[in-house]
């Protein structure tokens, strides 16, 4: 193999091995070996190398492998003036002060939807929302909306996954698209948690361009569809004014 192609092929093996931990904060050689398909000796020299350059560290005792300093050195100079993570956040604060349930911030990442900030309800019994997960986008009402809003392209794409459950039929699912793009939100209950609802709308930056998915969710007992579809125009509205925030 040409050397060109062969430095590619480890950059490309390195960055897998550092998105393993996007999932868990520590992981063993084995744990990681099974995450990227790699056997361990190469695994052993690509993880030697990280934890060389600091991007990775290794517990002494446990042999466990763990995100290292360079990681943090690197999210210290990320620019967030134009983050709407950071942007949309006091705005989600005063929206889960208004409606009292969970608020999150979803962008699509390839075929999944990733959290990347979250407003916690108050309440005793609340929605739990950890940023940073990576949720597929064949359910739910946040994965429906970073969909329907989406390009043909990418829809194509997301339909012919793989990894597309059997149980969900196409037809109806695009269905479902037009469904919400003519209401403008998407509701669901119990899709992808059991005992969880969300009301869900698109946000588009001033140019008109799809940049996420603002989610409202609660216990599906409390949050039901009679309120849901009732606070429905409301979160429009905050998607619309949010949207305006971003160039």
């Amino acid at each position: 193999m040409p050397e060109g192609k062969s430095t590619v092929r480890a950059a490309d093996r390195a960055l897998d091995i550092l998105l393993c931990f996007i999932e868990e904060k520590e992981l063993t050689l084995t744990e990681i070996s099974h995450r990227v398909g790699l056997n361990k000796s190469t695994v052993y020299r690509l993880l030697a190398s990280l934890e060389g350059r600091g991007f990775l560290a290794r517990h002494q005792d446990t042999e466990k492998y763990r995100l290292g300093f360079r990681i943090w050195e690197l999210s210290a100079n990320l620019i967030q003036e134009d983050d709407p993570a950071t942007i949309l956040l006091p705005e989600m604060i005063r929206l889960r002060d208004q409606i009292e349930e969970t608020i999150s911030l979803y962008v699509r990442s390839g075929n999944d939807r990733v959290r990347v900030q979250a407003v916690e309800s108050t309440q005793t019994i609340r929605r739990v929302a950890p940023i940073g997960v990576r949720l597929p986008l064949y359910v739910g009402a946040s994965s429906k909306v970073l969909v329907a809003y989406a390009d043909n392209e990418t829809v194509d794409s997301i339909l012919s996954d793989p990894d597309w459950p059997e149980s969900i039929e196409r037809t109806a699912y695009l269905q479902q698209l037009e469904e919400i793009r003519h209401k403008g939100y998407a509701i669901s209950v119990g899709e992808r948690e059991e005992g969880a609802a969300a009301v869900s709308v698109p946000l588009f930056n001033r140019r008109g361009q799809l940049v996420a998915a603002l989610s409202v969710s609660g216990p599906s007992n409390r949050f039901t569809m009679e309120q849901m579809e009732e606070i429905a125009p409301r979160v429009i509205e905050a998607g619309k004014r949010l949207g305006k925030m971003l160039k």
